[in-house]
């Protein structure tokens, strides 16, 4: 059936996005900027497909008006959610994406009002980034109800990374120290703590970044403290230090624009095989002022093979009815446990 649209389908993600929903059984719209690259997807899958840039709302609307759902896929977000959103707001479209950009979190938070009068629901962090880490915030919140410090620590265990995820990274570099404190989203240096995680065998060395949660977890669970830290090598842990007094260079549009341009000479994305071998691993952690605390351990398939499947999943259930206008996180609107459905998913308390 056709009634949803993916826009950015010929990427990385948006093609396992995209196969996987024909493999399911739907006939998505796809979409994007680069009619040539959709011309040749759309004839693989058998599919229909519109090509526009964002920048055109008159044929941006059109092609919602076509469909219920939209699932967003050309990043880096935080350049390309406000047509989108603006858009579907316009033509009372499901929003549903698979960013981790928090601007774009908080920006979208702000629009709840707005989607509920639209009766709409507006989801971001439909992908790995957030729907298990904030699922893992949503079990820890109901472990802990009196928390008020979250902590995760991420590991990628044989997987890659994309290169509009990397775009989206270099795009975003300048944010990547954000934490939260009493419930305000507040800039830290890169690399600004390091800490020793056991993902269950032995200490392995995170450093902090700007995960999506620092965001999301915040409407998902009350917790006003949120600090999110990702298993680096300890090339990359160097380089996040000596940024902090490169950033003013780093940071500037024409080195962005250098860095992304040589995103060119990497893999579009991991292999069949990393994919297919790789895994992922998560450990929360909840506190109180009394000092009481709750530890959970997640385990998932390969970031991008996971993505693709939350992402459907949840088009799947809002064009089944199953939705809650507004602004809603992953574990809002379908639970804790929303994660324990997909193959390959294990948590465990610790």
């Amino acid at each position: 059936m056709t009634n949803f649209l993916i826009y950015g389908s010929y990427g990385y993600t948006g093609r396992l996005i995209a196969d996987l929903a024909v493999q399911r059984g739907h006939k998505p719209i796809l979409a994007g900027r680069d009619e040539k690259r959709l011309s040749r997807q759309a004839k693989t899958l058998g599919l229909p497909f519109r090509a526009f840039d964002l920048s055109n709302a008159e044929a941006l609307e059109a092609a919602l008006r076509e469909v219920d759902v939209v699932l967003h896929c050309a990043g880096p977000f935080v350049h390309t959610y406000k047509p989108m959103v603006t858009a579907c707001l316009h033509t009372s479209t499901h929003y549903v994406d698979i960013s981790g950009e928090i601007p774009e979190f908080e920006a979208l938070a702000a629009l709840g009002t707005e989607a509920k009068a639209a009766d709409i629901m507006l989801l971001p962090g439909g992908g790995f980034d957030v729907v298990p880490s904030d699922c893992l915030a949503a079990h820890l919140k109901a472990r802990l109800p009196s928390a008020t410090h979250l902590r995760f620590s991420i590991r990628s265990v044989r997987s890659g990374v994309s290169r509009g995820t990397a775009r989206s990274a270099i795009e975003n570099m300048h944010r990547q120290g954000m934490i939260r404190r009493d419930g305000q989203l507040t800039q830290v240096p890169p690399a600004w703590a390091t800490r020793q995680t056991d993902f269950g065998r032995g200490p392995v060395t995170v450093v902090s970044i700007g995960w999506g949660d620092v965001s999301s977890a915040y409407y998902s669970t009350g917790i006003p403290n949120i600090e999110a830290y990702l298993a680096f090598p300890s090339l990359m842990r160097a380089f996040l230090r000596l940024s902090r007094g490169l950033g003013w260079l780093l940071y500037t549009r024409p080195v962005k624009k250098l860095l992304q341009a040589a995103l060119i000479l990497m893999p579009a994305g991991p292999s069949p095989e990393q994919r297919a071998n790789g895994f992922s691993l998560m450990v929360g952690e909840v506190a109180d002022e009394a000092g009481a605390r709750a530890v959970s351990r997640l385990r998932t398939p390969e970031g991008y093979s996971l993505t693709a499947q939350t992402a459907v999943t949840i088009v799947e259930r809002i064009l089944g009815g199953d939705f809650r206008p507004g602004f809603q996180t992953p574990s809002q609107v379908y639970g804790a446990d929303f994660i324990l459905e997909f193959d390959g998913v294990k948590r465990e308390d610790l």
